[in-house]
Formats: structure tokens, C-alpha cells, sequence
């Protein structure tokens, strides 16, 4: 029999777990529960222009034009079974919410927006003001998306995306991660920076937990250009290992890895997406869609699933993986 003191811990923490608060998203039609996230692609683009920050308008785009393009794709998306994309365009780099807005209302695919300033390519895609303004009034920015929506639209970010360039992190890239973790820590989102190799990988968290974030707020995007030793070392750390340029190209070389990934039980860790997409301001009618959004499905999968892949390793990935890394209010 328990004792009176189990029996009261035991119910202390029984009622702990009752008042636990649900795990939510923000998606750009509003909050939702992280569970309702069903399968999931976090990494794609559904608009990017590349002219640059200090030239960029939202006028060089008719939102009309890029729905009648992208909403098929989309459409097709949720044909396969995806619920949820997360358009990981930055500010300056062509993010529009209400286009998203619309799209995910015409679609049904919940999307996801961010906030935070792009500084990989060189810096190309930062606004003058980021190299001179501190962390702290950056912070404040990203913070001001969260708390009262962006631009005015009153839709909020779901995450937090930032790029870094390749090799040690200059100063500026620097300021760019305090300022995510600054954010971070006031409202919950995750970070997802782009970055590509393992050296500024690693410098970004041991930055971020410098300043007091945990590893699982940090997700290592671009990181299928590395190998299982870095894998393994960001997984005990804690942090997101994500596997994000999936193409027609590369199929046989993702699922080399994935299983990989399996053998040494690294899926808990892993996300994986294509980076696809665009629609392109700058060529006629959009120009032709890069990379397909259904190569995972059509491709990867059956290719996997001949090698011993199970609906629970995709539940992990697809799935459960996502929900974790993108809720705003962790354990």
C-alpha cells in the first residue's frame, strides 16, 4: 500500500500535469494547439525576392499573381497528407503574411511565419539599421512581431529565422544570434538559423546558451552538408539536427543518412524538409518552381520504406518532431 506521503506526491504531481498548459503554435491564422500540426514540412518558401534589402517593395509582387501560382502546389501538399508548412522567407527577403494569410486559408495548410533578420549572403538581406542598432533593440523588434502581430497585419511569428555565413561568426552574426536568443527567452520561439556547416553550428549554441537558452530552442538548418559525428554531438546536446535541401538529385543520399540517423537513434533529433519552392518577382510570372514540395512523399518515403522504415520513424520525424521543436511553451 502507499504510504500517506506517496499517495500526496503522487497526487501532487498528478494535479501538476492537469494544470500544465497546452503546447501551442502561432500560425498565420492564429494560435493552435502543437498536437493539431499533423505532418509537417519546416522548410520551404512559398515567395522569395532576392533584389535586396535596401531595394526591396512590396509592391513588385501582386499577391493575386503568386496564389494563382502557389495555391496548386499547396493544394497538392495537402492531397499527400501535409497539414502544416512552415515559409521560412525572412523580412527583406520578400516575407508577405497576408499572402500567407490567404494562401493557408484557401489551402488548408496551417502555415507558419517568423520574425528575425536574414545575415548569410553576405549581409545582402539586412536592413542599414541592423548593423548599427545593439542585440537588445533588435531583440525588441522581433519581440514587438510577437507581441502585437507584423506590420500591422496582427499575425504573429511562429518561430524565429536568422542566417549566419559559413566559418566563424563575425560580430555582426554575432549581435543577430544574442538577439534571437533575447527573443527567445521572452517569448518562447524557436530559433532556426540558417547555417550550413558545423563550425558556426556550434559557435551559435554555445552563444545561445551563454545567454541562457536551452539547446532545444535551436535548430541547425542546412546541416545535411555535415556528418553523424557533428549529428551526434548536436542531438547530446539537445539541440535540432535538420536535413532541409531534399531534391530529386539527392533522394538515395537522404535516406543513406536518415538511416543512419536511425542506427545511431538520432530521429528524436531530426527534421527534414525540401527548402523548396519559389515564386520569383523578378521572372516572368514567378518563374518555374525550383525544387518540388513532393519529393519526400513520391520519393523518399517509398524508397525508405523499402529499406525498413517504419510509420513510426515517419510519425517521429514528420510528426512529433515538429510539434516539440516548434511549441512555444517547452517542459
Amino acid at each position: 500500500m502507499l504510504s500517506r506521503r506517496s499517495f500526496l506526491r503522487s497526487s501532487l504531481a498528478a494535479c501538476s500535469l492537469l494544470r500544465r498548459p497546452e503546447r501551442i503554435v502561432h500560425t498565420v491564422t492564429g494560435p493552435m494547439p502543437a498536437s493539431k500540426m499533423g505532418l509537417t514540412l519546416i522548410h520551404e518558401h512559398i515567395l522569395v525576392d532576392f533584389i535586396g534589402a535596401d531595394k526591396i517593395t512590396a509592391d513588385r509582387w501582386k499577391r493575386e499573381d503568386v496564389v494563382a501560382k502557389m495555391l496548386p502546389y499547396l493544394q497538392t501538399l495537402k492531397q499527400l497528407g501535409c497539414q502544416t508548412l512552415l515559409d521560412c522567407t525572412p523580412a527583406y527577403l520578400g516575407k508577405d503574411t497576408l499572402l500567407l494569410k490567404e494562401l493557408s486559408e484557401r489551402s488548408g495548410i496551417h502555415l507558419l511565419t517568423n520574425t528575425g533578420y536574414y545575415g548569410a549572403s553576405d549581409n545582402k538581406y539586412l536592413p542599414a539599421f541592423a548593423h548599427t542598432e545593439t542585440a537588445d533593440q533588435l531583440a525588441d523588434r522581433w519581440i514587438a512581431d510577437f507581441q502585437n502581430g507584423i506590420d500591422g497585419t496582427g499575425i504573429r511569428p511562429g518561430f524565429i529565422k536568422i542566417g549566419v555565413n559559413p566559418g566563424s561568426l563575425s560580430e555582426l552574426h554575432r549581435k543577430l544570434v544574442i538577439a534571437a536568443a533575447r527573443t527567445h527567452k521572452r517569448t518562447g520561439l524557436t530559433i532556426c538559423s540558417h547555417t550550413g556547416p558545423y563550425v558556426p553550428a556550434f559557435e551559435q549554441l554555445d552563444l545561445l546558451k551563454q545567454e541562457g537558452v536551452r539547446p532545444d530552442a535551436f535548430v541547425w538548418v542546412h546541416a545535411q552538408g555535415s556528418n553523424m559525428v557533428h549529428y551526434g554531438r548536436m542531438v547530446r546536446e539537445g539541440g535540432w539536427v535538420s536535413l532541409d535541401g531534399l531534391d530529386t538529385s539527392n533522394v538515395d543520399t537522404y535516406a543513406e543518412t536518415l538511416l543512419l540517423m536511425k542506427e545511431n537513434k538520432f530521429l528524436h533529433r531530426t527534421l527534414l524538409s525540401h527548402d523548396a519552392g519559389w515564386y520569383d518577382p523578378d521572372k516572368p510570372n514567378g518563374g518555374s518552381i525550383g525544387r518540388d514540395y513532393t519529393v519526400l512523399f513520391r520519393q523518399l518515403m517509398p524508397t525508405l520504406n523499402k529499406r525498413g522504415f517504419t510509420n513510426k520513424d515517419w510519425k517521429q520525424i514528420l510528426m512529433e518532431n515538429p510539434a516539440e521543436a516548434f511549441c512555444l511553451n517547452r517542459d
